[in-house]
């Protein structure tokens, strides 16, 4: 009988308790306390045993409390909220748009990160939207990830391949960088490539001359550069695409000692 007593006592309690919360949360509501507010909101949710919408006050705290954490750039807390309100049943099409216009800035916020250089606050930004990552890599998470590897792949390529003097490889590497902060970043090799590639025209022009043929000429040197690039960017190396380039011009690769050029 006890026991009994016990139970009804508390079930009495809890029930005094759930008709005094409406009015607590509307006067916390009216009053501007937010977090009184949705405190009280959350335990007359955990009350009602046969459930019930949820009352306009709650939605309304929802509401104000969200704008305040937006506010404040606690952006995972914010959305969450906001989200919450959506879900509610108390929220306007209004609240809906809300919520798709934090999400959209959030995420150009993230882009504008990536493009300074800043994967890992874009990530962070990202994560408040659950789009980090996931289990399929399609989300724009894992897209920025997949872009930046690339581009970083390409810059270590290129400065493998300038100490051994493949430029136009190199060159190839540095055109496929489409980062902006890795453009920047890889400026210093671009100009080393250029200096190289200046190097070996410059030679080929002086070969020309030790032979008495740079007047007789007639290989055009920015079609055989061009020639070049289009062939190692089908898959040749800087020699192949050199050679394959001279031969389609009609000219004959010679070696002189180090030298090497391209002549009719």
């Amino acid at each position: 009988m006890l026991t009994l007593g016990l139970v009804t006592a508390g079930v009495g309690g809890a029930y005094w308790w759930e008709q005094q919360l409406p009015n607590r949360l509307a006067q916390a509501a009216a009053q501007g306390r937010l977090d009184a507010c949705l405190l009280y909101g959350e335990q007359l949710a955990a009350l009602r045993w046969l459930g019930g919408k949820a009352p306009q006050a709650q939605g309304q705290c929802r509401r104000l409390k969200a704008e305040e954490l937006w506010r404040q750039q606690r952006w995972g807390d914010a959305l969450r909220l906001q989200q919450q309100l959506v879900n509610s049943g108390t929220s306007t099409a209004a609240d809906q748009q809300r919520l798709l216009s934090w999400q959209r800035q959030l995420e150009i916020r993230a882009l504008q990160r990536y493009r300074e250089g800043d994967l890992q606050g874009a990530l962070a930004l990202l994560s408040n939207l659950n789009a980090a990552q996931n289990a399929d890599g399609t989300s724009l998470g894992d897209s920025l990830r997949e872009d930046w590897n690339r581009n970083r792949f390409q810059q270590q390529r290129a400065a493998q391949l300038i100490p051994q003097q493949r430029w136009w490889e190199a060159l190839d590497a540095l055109n496929r960088i489409d980062h902006p902060w890795w453009k920047t970043h890889t400026r210093g090799l671009r100009q080393r490539v250029e200096h190289g590639i200046a190097n070996l025209r410059d030679r080929h022009d002086r070969e020309h001359d030790s032979h008495g043929q740079g007047l007789e000429s007639n290989v055009p040197p920015e079609r055989l550069n061009q020639l070049i690039t289009e062939k190692m960017a089908r898959g040749l190396d800087d020699w192949q695409a050199f050679s394959a380039a001279c031969r389609e011009l009609g000219g004959k690769v010679v070696e002189a000692g180090p030298e090497t050029s391209c002549r009719r």
